[in-house]
């Protein structure tokens, strides 16, 4: 058992108070000490009562229980340890020959119960006077706090130090069984999470907050639906890394939000080598508005680039993130660049003026189900922009590129898909021809909060009232954060050697129909009780599961646990060299209509959908009485 300064303080009061009782027992039976009981009877009685009281106790775990919270149990405990031990007791004196009679021992078993009591008592009154005495200064809330750690220990020294602070700690919980007989800045450790429901009552709770960095998806689901059925609010803290660094303060508390529900193990970036290829460095981001690309720009400016530039196609949403770097990272040199990758000259005079030599291309049309309506769009800027950029990459000598690919170009069954397998193929085709330049991908599911994702769409159904749409009640998608799939994204560029299509270890799929009913529980409502969830159908150019790898594919370890590179079959190298021959001339040449054929036939497999989609698309126009 591990011991704290508490128990450590009552195991030797215990011997203080065994010794005391002892010598009262002999007071009250004979009214004095007397001569008979020489120093080499109490040399052995002693030592005897306080060897066998404290193994007993130990075993028993009565150093363990706070005594504030002391109930029947725990008083039963002491009751039985002491005629546990005084049983013991007994036989180690007969065995030793010392005679103490039975009265005696009967006097020193209840003065040692009193006394014993009375300490713990102590403990206990100690700790009420002073929450009665901070509690009054106290205006917040009553809170429990989950975890008793090293996030916890900020929390409730915060939450004491400033009078004013919305909560008040009155209690912690933690799994961890030897933080059981802990004391956080006088804050006992009561239990563990699963006794929270209990606490709650118990302790009056008003709200409960997590202070458990890395918390288990399953944890905050099961500490979600037990705080939805008690009525109580359920808060967690920021990163634990962002509040040692001060970059946000506890006083952030927020609400649980869905990426809480799908935590895993924190990712471990490889600082060393990914500040060699980023220092000094002039970056270029394309889609530098967009939810990656605006996230690319917020983490390469950690490692002291000489210039990042913010390219897109949209002037508000590159607005927003000159003014985001403007505001809060000005040190670091920026300058936003918009145009269009889909016009090579543009891209051409971009890396001849300013010589970018990382690129990060995450500009693409990315939403599937539009882009089955307007398949040429999807052509001319997932395939011809990428060849635009990857091109002027060999034409300028750029040192590293990372295309930003999906889990949707494996197997595709959407143009979406398919414009970014052929983006990855184009890449190796030039990783293969080209070795001045490293050319390499990164392939990674849905990210949650990306615009025009499905975690936007729900809020905004819930907000309505409902219904909540899911296309299929078995489907499942790959989810991550924008920060931790883009941590991944910088990670897998510095271990780039030319050609690889890296995957990101997105952890297990989620059905869509648990995700919304998960969003609409957090927004305080129950599933199909106070908000419908509806089931609309698949739609066109939609899988009903998502892969990372093809069948023939599998994947190599990489040095860091999170990333595997693709394993590119044998075969891949005369598929290449067909695809460029085919692809080489309607690159050139901009015809959108061969590549889409091509997409259609040997990408997807199906090139009677070009019709129907085009119809479908020119139905669309015409509705909408716009005229090209």
């Amino acid at each position: 058992m591990k011991f704290s300064r508490r128990n450590i303080f009552l195991f030797f009061s215990d011997l203080v108070i065994a010794a005391l009782a002892m010598v009262g027992a002999h007071l009250l039976k004979y009214d004095s000490l007397g001569v008979r009981f020489g120093l080499e009877y109490w040399s052995k009685l002693i030592p005897v009562i306080w060897i066998v009281n404290q193994v007993v106790f130990v075993t028993l775990g009565l150093y363990r229980p706070l005594w504030r919270y002391a109930n029947l149990r725990d008083i039963l405990k002491i009751i039985v340890g002491i005629g546990l031990s005084q049983a013991l007791i007994l036989v180690v004196l007969n065995i030793i020959n010392i005679r103490v009679p039975s009265s005696v021992l009967i006097i020193y078993s209840l003065l040692f119960m009193i006394g014993i009591a009375a300490l713990r008592l102590a403990f206990r009154l100690r700790i009420d006077v002073y929450e009665e005495l901070v509690g009054r200064k106290h205006k917040g809330k009553r809170a429990l706090i989950a975890g008793a750690g090293q996030a916890g220990a900020i929390v409730v020294g915060e939450m004491l130090r400033d009078p004013n602070h919305r909560y008040y700690p009155v209690a912690l919980v933690d799994d961890d069984l030897a933080k059981q007989a802990m004391e956080l800045n006088g804050v006992p450790v009561r239990g563990r999470l699963k006794d929270i429901p209990a606490l709650i009552g118990d302790y009056r709770v008003q709200e409960v907050i997590i202070a458990i960095p890395a918390i288990p998806r399953i944890t905050v689901q099961s500490l979600v639906k037990t705080c939805k059925g008690l009525n109580i609010p359920l808060r967690i803290i920021p990163g634990i890394s962002e509040i040692i660094n001060g970059r946000v303060s506890v006083s952030q508390l927020r609400e649980i939000r869905i990426e809480d529900l799908l935590g895993r193990e924190p990712i471990h970036m490889d600082m060393n080598n990914i500040a060699h290829y980023l220092r000094g460095k002039r970056i270029l981001v394309t889609g530098a508005g967009g939810s990656i690309g605006s996230e690319i720009v917020r983490q390469i400016s950690r490692f002291d680039p000489e210039l990042i530039i913010m390219m897109g196609r949209g002037e508000n949403s590159i607005y927003e993130i000159e003014q985001e770097m403007h505001d809060f990272l000005p040190e670091t040199p920026a300058c936003a660049v918009i145009g269009d990758i889909r016009d090579r000259d543009f891209v051409d005079q971009l890396f001849d003026r300013l010589r970018p030599q990382v690129v990060f291309h995450a500009a693409a049309h990315k939403h599937v189900p539009l882009m089955e309506s307007w398949p040429k769009e999807a052509v001319k800027n997932n395939i011809f922009g990428s060849f635009n950029v990857i091109s002027a990459c060999d034409r300028y000598n750029v040192e590293r590129f990372v295309l930003i690919s999906t889990d949707k170009a494996v197997n595709p069954t959407s143009i979406m898909g398919a414009t970014k397998r052929v983006a990855e193929f184009i890449m190796q085709i030039y990783a293969k021809l080209r070795k001045s330049t490293v050319y390499t991908a990164v392939r990674f599911g849905n990210v949650l909060g990306s615009r025009g994702s499905v975690v936007p769409l729900f809020t905004k159904q819930i907000a309505r009232g409902g219904p909540v749409t899911i296309t299929h009640p078995d489907m499942t998608r790959y989810f991550m954060t924008i920060p931790e799939a883009v941590q991944l994204v910088i990670q897998a560029g510095s271990m780039a050697q030319g050609g690889e299509v890296f995957v990101l270890d997105m952890g297990e799929p989620v059905r869509i129909v648990d995700l919304a009913e998960n969003m609409i529980r957090l927004s305080g409502y129950e599933p199909g009780k106070d908000i419908k969830v509806e089931v609309v159908g698949i739609r066109p150019g939609e899988k009903l599961y998502e892969e990372l790898l093809t069948a023939e594919e599998g994947t190599n370890a990489t040095r860091h646990s999170r990333i595997f590179v693709a394993k590119i079959p044998v075969e891949m190298d005369t598929e290449l060299k067909a695809i460029k021959e085919r692809l080489s001339v309607c690159l050139q040449h901009g015809d959108v209509n061969a590549i889409l054929e091509y997409v259609e036939d040997s990408v997807i497999g199906g090139g009677d959908r070009i019709g129907k989609r085009t119809g479908t698309a020119e139905e669309q126009v015409a509705a909408s009485g716009f005229l090209h």
